[in-house]
């Protein structure tokens, strides 16, 4: 095998660095351990809705929409009326919310979508 071929360093005039070969270097000691919350199995009984039904889910997702648009307001509110909140507080809830009102708009396109493509089948 060919010894490599030493790093120059620039800032001390172009005079090689100390180089070690891979089968010189130590391996790590310390194991690489997963952290425990990634490590449980998942719970489905708590992130599950009440009922099975996709309509449940899509009112779950409307009403939680629904729920982050107040918030915003609130802070907003809150905000011009000259309340101890702070400026940053108010447009994390204001972008949160237009991001999940922009999420909810696409799932609807594409439910339209869908349901149009199944209408125009032939059966």
């Amino acid at each position: 095998m060919t010894p490599p071929i030493p790093a120059m360093n620039p800032a001390s005039g172009g005079t090689p660095i100390n180089m070690v070969t891979p089968e010189a270097a130590p391996l790590p000691s310390a194991r690489i351990e997963m952290p425990e919350e990634l490590g449980q199995p998942l719970s489905t009984t708590a992130t599950a809705p009440s009922s099975n039904s996709f309509a449940s889910m899509l009112g779950q997702m409307v009403s939680d929409v629904n729920t982050q648009q107040n918030v915003s307001a609130q802070a907003v509110g809150a905000l011009q009326s000259g309340q101890n909140i702070p400026l940053h507080q108010a447009v994390i809830a204001m972008e949160e919310a237009n991001v999940s009102f922009q999420l909810m708009v696409e799932v609807r396109n594409r439910l339209m979508d869908a349901y149009q493509e199944i209408m125009r089948m032939q059966i």
